[in-house]
């Protein structure tokens, strides 16, 4: 259930919600498939008419950021199956060598890691997807660029071994 309540048809409000989203700074933050809209692109000089997802992608940023939600555009064209190979690696629905199955009913509730960004669009800044990381690659601190953690054993130095015997003290 969320706050929040019904509307009346001629309700005055007072502070309305202007749809303003915190935007993160850029780095790597986990997330979560809260749901997704299916529907048609119209096409571009990019890229013709075709089918395409929405996914609406929420972003924890910890407890300094609190979440921000992306709906993320997922083109369903052959010029497009290197992005959608990426987002199903990206929600663990997909490892690397096996075939591309377009399974959108498996990715609500969805955990993974993002690396996110900003565009800029008509003098406005919006939060961008740069890249769904693959769950090996996943960082273990909120805003960390994607690094792999490399474990090393603890060394004590070596030390030379007392002397015996003829001990000059």
């Amino acid at each position: 259930m969320t706050d929040g309540r019904e509307l009346g048809w001629d309700e005055q409000i007072e502070s309305p919600n202007e749809g303003d989203f915190a935007i993160f700074p850029n780095g790597v933050y986990p997330f979560v498939v809260t749901g997704h809209e299916k529907g048609r692109f119209e096409g571009s000089e990019k890229l013709p008419a075709c089918n395409q997802v929405i996914a609406n992608i929420e972003f924890d940023g910890g407890p300094l950021l609190d979440t921000t939600t992306v709906r993320h555009r997922l083109y369903l064209h052959t010029n497009m199956t290197g992005l959608l190979s990426q987002f199903f690696r990206g929600v663990n629905l997909r490892k690397h060598g096996d075939p591309l199955v377009l399974k959108w009913d498996a990715v609500a509730g969805r955990r993974g890691w993002a690396e996110l960004g900003t565009r800029e669009h008509k003098g406005k800044t919006y939060q961008s997807i740069k890249k769904f990381l693959d769950q090996e690659d996943w960082p273990t601190q909120v805003g960390q660029p994607a690094v792999p953690v490399q474990q090393q054993q603890f060394q004590p130095p070596a030390q030379p071994a007392p002397p015996v015997g003829d001990a000059p003290f």
